[in-house]
């Protein structure tokens, strides 16, 4: 009776509000989810906690994610019951050239030498982002959202084995960059799991912008200190400009969205890769009984398989920055011709090649592999008033360029371009230009039911692999009938070179001969890398989980 006559007044004090029983937070790691459920717990909304888990994130994940980075953000408006987006990805200055990343060889640069210093890093996005979507959806103030993380700046907080394993990978890369050595090592050393991280001069900063706003970020002190560990790295130095910073605007996009079987779909449209990619394998999939082959039939991972390979075929070949180039998004996921893609799929052997399609709309069009690295962060959030969302951040590969500015890392966003401009001749979609945003896998996905609700949220981290994570967990979900944290744990699936890429010890892995049988080789890969997050919604509300092979976890209010 006291729930009822609770729920009763929360109506009458919020009569546009869709109440459910309690909301929910998942990250990748525990102290970002409980930035995130602090936000709901004090009234905030889905776009509050996840906002303060982006922050929080910077400070504890700083080798994944950060404001020194960007995203994409995805949010189940309650006001209109619809999906918006914002594009927080990173640009290039204005001195970047289409031969950034070439030799004087002529040939593409190796990643280690695009990667480190300042010519990978774009002009970071996440602080813009994180103000549009708080103008929109915040309910508490702006400040509010960073006090968990310069608490943590602040008073310090404990190394993870991941952290500390990524430390230990990348630190014989920081000769000559002593700001992040600064931070990072401790008696001559790289910090070691268990030691502790304080990080007083990232927290003044984060004081500075929860009380000025943005332009604390991109303007002023700020900006000169992104601009000089850029223009001034030790390694690999290239401009970027106080207005390059300044001039930087997160931008409101369109979501994409689909069917899939009974469901609604929505995902980042330009310039992610995810949705129509991850929108393809289902579509090729729709017509095959996935749910009566389950989780644990060859056959099923066979026919997500090939759906895969002809996805990433057309991923290569016609996705980019849609301000800078066309970009046939209705034509990759309408349906007749994703029927047409899935007629090549056969239930007994694999295809011998998997060359891109012609979607309609497409302008012809030169496929070219883009350099991505197993990187990035993802965290959902559900609050009891009907908002969900569903956010990937990143700074790239493990540290991004390696350079830090005001305590945070920068990313290197950039290498997200492909290298080589040109192939047989011809423009490629995805090279470097000024103010261009490099194409990325970040895959945030809502999922609708029938009657128009929201009930799931998904996401990735991971690079190429994001894609397969985030189609594997759907199909396990919405197929299967497996619960969040059970979908998430579902085998994953990847592709190389000629073989199909299955993650070790699992029971797919069990069944790698059986999977060979249809025709291609398989292997088995026990560092395949995975770090999905997501939330489902209940009878009893909002659950959510993380991936049980990473640090993350999720929280109910």
């Amino acid at each position: 009776m006291k729930k009822i006559i609770l729920s009763f007044f929360l109506f009458l004090l919020l009569p546009n509000a869709v109440l459910a029983e309690k909301g929910a937070v998942s990250a990748a790691d525990p102290r970002a989810a409980e930035a995130g459920v602090a936000m709901l717990r004090q009234g905030g909304s889905a776009a509050d906690a996840a906002l303060a888990m982006m922050v929080a994130l910077s400070v504890v994940e700083p080798q994944s994610s950060g404001i020194g980075g960007g995203g994409f953000f995805i949010y189940n408006d309650p006001q209109t019951g619809l999906p918006a987006t914002i594009d927080g990805r990173e640009t290039a200055p204005a001195a970047t050239r289409e031969d950034r990343f070439m030799g004087p060889d002529g040939k593409p640069l190796g990643f280690r030498d695009a990667f480190l210093g300042g010519h990978s890093v774009g002009v970071p996005g996440n602080i813009a982002l994180a103000a549009k979507a708080h103008k929109k959806w915040g309910k508490l103030k702006w400040a509010k959202l960073f006090d968990p993380a310069i608490k943590l700046a602040e008073d310090g907080y404990v190394v993870t084995p991941r952290l500390a394993g990524v430390i230990k990978q990348v630190s014989p890369l920081w000769d000559g960059l002593d700001a992040t050595k600064a931070i990072y090592f401790q008696d001559g050393r790289p910090k070691q799991a268990g030691d502790t991280i304080r990080n007083p001069e990232l927290a003044k900063l984060l004081r500075a912008v929860a009380k000025k706003g943005p332009s604390a970020f991109y303007k002023g002190q700020n900006a000169r200190a992104i601009a000089a560990a850029v223009s001034n790295a030790p390694k690999n130095a290239a401009p970027m400009t106080l207005k390059d910073i300044a001039s930087y605007q997160a931008k409101d996009r369109d979501a994409v969205c689909t069917t899939y079987r009974v469901y609604k779909l929505c995902g980042m449209g330009p310039p992610s890769s995810g949705a129509t990619t991850v929108f393809q394998v289902l579509g090729m999939l729709e017509r095959f009984d996935m749910k009566a082959l389950g989780k644990d039939d060859p056959k099923a991972w066979h026919l997500i398989a090939e759906a895969m390979l002809l996805a990433y075929a057309d991923r290569e070949k016609y996705l980019g920055d849609a301000d800078f180039v066309s970009v046939p998004v209705a034509g990759l996921i309408d349906k007749g011709y994703i029927a047409s893609r899935s007629a090549l799929i056969s239930e007994t052997t694999s295809l011998p090649s998997y060359a891109a399609g012609t979607p309609p709309g497409a302008e012809p069009r030169t496929a070219a592999l883009s350099s991505e690295v197993a990187g990035t962060t993802h965290f959902v959030a559900a609050d009891r008033f009907g908002g969900v969302a569903t956010m990937t951040s990143t700074v790239e590969g493990p540290f991004g360029s390696q350079l830090v500015a005001n305590g945070y890392v920068l990313n290197n966003e950039l290498t997200d371009f492909t290298f080589a401009p040109t192939k047989d001749g011809a423009p490629v979609a995805n090279r470097p230009q000024p103010g261009k945003r490099p194409l990325s896998s970040m895959s945030p996905t809502l999922v609708y039911d029938a009657d128009g609700k929201p009930i799931f949220a998904v996401g990735a981290a991971g690079g190429k692999t994001i894609i397969m994570q985030v189609a594997k967990t759907l199909i396990a979900h919405l197929d299967w009938g497996l619960g969040v944290q059970e979908a998430i744990a579902a085998p994953n699936i990847y592709f190389g070179g000629e073989a199909i890429i299955v993650e070790a010890n699992t029971p797919l892995a069990a069944k790698s001969n059986e999977l060979a049988a249809f025709g291609r080789m398989v292997v088995t890969n026990g560092r395949m890398s995975s770090k999905a997050n997501a939330a489902q919604k209940t009878k009893d509300g909002w659950v959510a989980a993380g991936d049980p092979r990473s640090e993350g976890v999720g929280l109910s209010e």
